[in-house]
């Protein structure tokens, strides 16, 4: 549900007209000012597995402002994509040494770089970031002969840019710890 969370601030709440706008928005405040969004609208998946979960703004004060807001639904991405990244470490028990990224949220620079901060490991976003057509071709081209191995499209993959982890330790632990508190506030919030 990561990037339903931009979509419920357009369609839901109207406080964004697109996504596109979300960049400039959360880049407009130097952080969420103690804001969560836990954006559970239909439980939580991996690795919570808590359907009964529901979504959850938290930290709101009078100086909340729409940025703050918007800045934590980006934010809750992130996290989201740290959970789910932490549990995989955990049961192949091997470190991951950098994500690859696509998709519509990765040209979102705020969005990549605060995922490489609470990852503290560096985010490649690649050239083309709409690669579900791009897989599709890929599969084509190879059945036409176009490529002759995966190794020939592996090579076809090129990084528009690498954001580096810059959110110094404290900082990272401070704003992980308040994450798992607001998700824990949102766990078996509705009755079966």
């Amino acid at each position: 549900m990561t990037g339903a969370a931009v979509q419920w601030l357009r369609d839901g709440l109207g406080i964004i007209g697109d996504a596109a706008e979300t960049q400039a928005l959360a880049m407009s405040v130097p952080d969420t000012g103690g804001v969560y969004l836990v954006p559970a609208f239909t439980g939580l998946g991996a690795p919570y597995w808590d359907p009964y979960a529901r979504g959850l703004l938290i930290g709101i004060t009078r100086g909340t402002a729409r940025a703050h807001v918007v800045r934590a639904a980006l934010e809750a991405i992130a996290y989201q994509t740290a959970d789910v990244v932490r549990a995989m470490e955990q049961d192949a028990d091997v470190p991951l040494q950098a994500l690859r990224v696509d998709g519509g949220a990765a040209v979102n620079d705020f969005l990549m770089q605060f995922q490489a901060d609470v990852l503290n490991v560096p985010v490649e976003r690649p050239g083309v970031t709409e690669t579900t057509a791009l897989g599709a071709a890929y599969l084509a081209g190879l059945a036409a002969g176009v490529w002759q191995s995966l190794d020939n499209l592996r090579a076809q993959w090129r990084v528009d840019r690498r954001f580096e982890p810059a959110m110094n330790e404290a900082r990272r632990r401070e704003l992980l710890a308040g994450w798992r508190r607001a998700v824990e506030r949102s766990r078996q919030w509705a009755t079966g």
